[in-house]
């Protein structure tokens, strides 16, 4: 199985569109890299499907990227300037600014067919996740007058806001709220 290199100059930006692709179950071996050299060894070592790349690196253009790629490796280049010049049909390019749906698109169409990951099973809940889940919701109930499902939905919308699971959201807020 193969990946995908995202190069952009800035590494928050490489990561960000790096857990757009993972959040959208295209693919899930994303290395992000900040300079040509490190793209090109990257793909030395691993089997490489797509660089998506802005049009300037710290050490090189995507023309020369371009040039040192294996054949069979698609370019998806994320520029201002729509009219640069094309290489080869290997190479799309996508505007800046775009839509998160245009690049989920533009990588699905640029892997080979049938290289998907598959989507992983939800985790189950322990029976002590469920409790403290549960005792969280009470306290919110019981605390800010909410219904049920307004609790389990600001335990929901904190969790994800934090980046953590329900069950560890549900924890910090019993043991800050402890009598």
């Amino acid at each position: 199985m193969g990946g995908i290199v995202v190069a952009m100059p800035k590494q928050k930006d490489a990561g960000r569109i790096a857990e757009w692709i993972k959040r959208s179950d295209i693919w899930e071996e994303i290395i992000t890299c900040d300079n040509g050299s490190e793209v090109l060894r990257t793909i030395e070592s691993r089997e490489i499907s797509l660089v998506i790349a802005s049009r300037k690196l710290k050490d090189m253009g995507y023309e020369e990227l371009y040039h040192y790629l294996p054949h069979d490796v698609n370019m998806l280049l994320l520029t201002k300037i729509a009219d640069c010049e094309l290489y080869s049909s290997n190479v799309i390019i996508l505007q800046i600014p775009f839509k998160v749906g245009d690049l989920l698109n533009s990588v699905r169409m640029l892997l080979p067919t049938g290289y998907r990951r598959t989507k992983k099973k939800p985790a189950v809940r322990s029976d002590g996740d469920k409790l403290t889940i549960d005792k969280a919701k009470l306290l919110l109930m019981d605390r800010n007058n909410m219904t049920e499902p307004e609790a389990y939905r600001y335990l929901q919308k904190s969790s994800m806001d934090m980046g953590r699971t329900m069950a560890e959201t549900a924890h910090m807020l019993l043991t800050l709220n402890a009598d």
